[in-house]
């Protein structure tokens, strides 16, 4: 059996701080940006000559969260409930031969600074210091298959929920979306109406969840009527 050896080519800087909260697909959380940090000989500003010529771009990472636990013939995918098992390769699910994820981003802008080389991204899925092995350039008359189909995820998660702020978490992400230049509302709804927790939790609507984003710890309560972000707090160093 051939084997490879691959060398990064960049890394994300991502307001995910862990893997609990990221959306499960990309294009979920556009008002989330992240950058692309380019490394090593793929820093040299030539390497991206013309990219700006493109509104979107695909991906290529590593699971590196996860890369560890190994992988798995058969997969639970969440939209199925966590009930159903299929193959890995019939799922997107991060358990794989090998721990390679793709996804597709809407590039912002491109930066070349003495600060570094950077692609800075929107609608992107990446846990902070995801190790990036290629970036390729999204053609919609080749990418983009009007007669495609999906039996299993035909469309995006519907989450019509109404999301409610705690008077503690309202004045919180008033105070830290100055603080940290950021829609935070808009991105904490679009985080909460992908419903980041375990298929297999959703009957229980008492439990409390938390998540981090950027240096903040968010705890929320997803019942049957609602979304309620109960607090919103900075990280303390411990």
């Amino acid at each position: 059996m051939q084997t490879f050896e691959f060398q990064a080519i960049g890394r994300i800087h991502s307001p995910f701080k862990e893997k609990f909260g990221i959306p499960r697909q990309p294009g979920l959380t556009p008002s989330l940006k992240m950058r692309l940090e380019l490394l090593g000989p793929a820093a040299q500003p030539e390497t991206l000559r013309g990219i700006e010529g493109y509104s979107h771009l695909w991906i290529v990472f590593v699971f590196s969260a996860t890369a560890h636990q190994g992988w798995k013939p058969l997969v639970r995918p969440p939209r199925l409930g966590g009930n159903q098992k299929l193959g890995v390769f019939a799922t997107r699910s991060t358990f794989r031969p090998n721990p390679i994820g793709l996804s597709v981003v809407t590039l912002e802008e491109v930066e070349t600074s003495p600060a570094g080389t950077f692609l800075h991204l929107s609608g992107a899925d990446f846990l902070d210091q995801t190790p990036v092995l290629d970036i390729k350039p999204y053609l919609p008359y080749a990418d983009a298959l009007p007669e495609a189909f999906a039996a299993i995820a035909p469309s995006a998660p519907q989450q019509s929920k109404p999301l409610y702020f705690s008077a503690q978490a309202a004045a919180a992400c008033t105070e830290h979306s100055q603080r940290l230049q950021q829609p935070l509302h808009q991105q904490i709804s679009e985080i909460l109406s992908c419903d980041p927790r375990p298929a297999y939790q959703h009957q229980d609507t008492q439990r409390e969840y938390g998540l981090r984003l950027y240096d903040l710890n968010l705890r929320f309560r997803i019942d049957a009527e609602q979304i309620t972000l109960l607090s919103l707090t900075l990280e303390t160093s411990e």
